[in-house]
């Protein structure tokens, strides 16, 4: 009998530390959070081609990304532009966010129309990027996921 009250009392003390370490690991503060999605084309201009290729940017590219903010779409866009390191690098990025990843797949058919009205259908869409294509290369897509750091308390 006393044997089986000593199983019981380790039995219930481990439980405890269990729920004790439950406990703490719910409570764990994390000085982040997950914030928003980021679409990243990695672009290579090619040599005196950079004005071509920021007019399309201007028109176009910007039309259509105007059109998807103004339907909650995405938040916003940038361009930027930086040197390659050797002639393969790329040298611009463009860069699309989107609110989180559920939001940015669950509207691919809603953006997809939206490209149909604002550039074009997808003959069209096509031809522009093979003429596109001589202007520019693309060197890589990348989603990116903002980590957003809690102020220091």
């Amino acid at each position: 009998m006393h044997r089986k009250l000593n199983h019981r009392l380790v039995a219930a003390f481990i439980a405890l530390l269990a729920l004790g370490a439950v406990a703490v690991y719910a409570q764990v503060k994390r000085p982040y959070h997950n914030g928003s999605v980021w679409s990243v084309g990695l672009i290579r201009v090619k040599a005196g081609m950079e004005p071509a290729y920021m007019n399309y940017l201007a028109g176009q590219w910007k039309a259509e990304q105007e059109a998807e903010k103004k339907e909650g779409l995405i938040l916003s866009y940038k361009v930027l532009t930086t040197e390659g390191h050797d002639s393969d690098d790329w040298n611009l990025m463009l860069l699309t966010e989107y609110k989180d990843l559920a939001t940015m797949e669950a509207n691919e058919a809603k953006s997809d129309a939206l490209a149909q009205k604002v550039v074009g259908d997808d003959q069209k869409q096509m031809a522009g990027y093979r003429e596109r294509s001589e202007i520019r290369e693309i060197v890589g897509n990348r989603l990116a996921r903002e980590i957003v750091l809690e102020p220091k308390m």
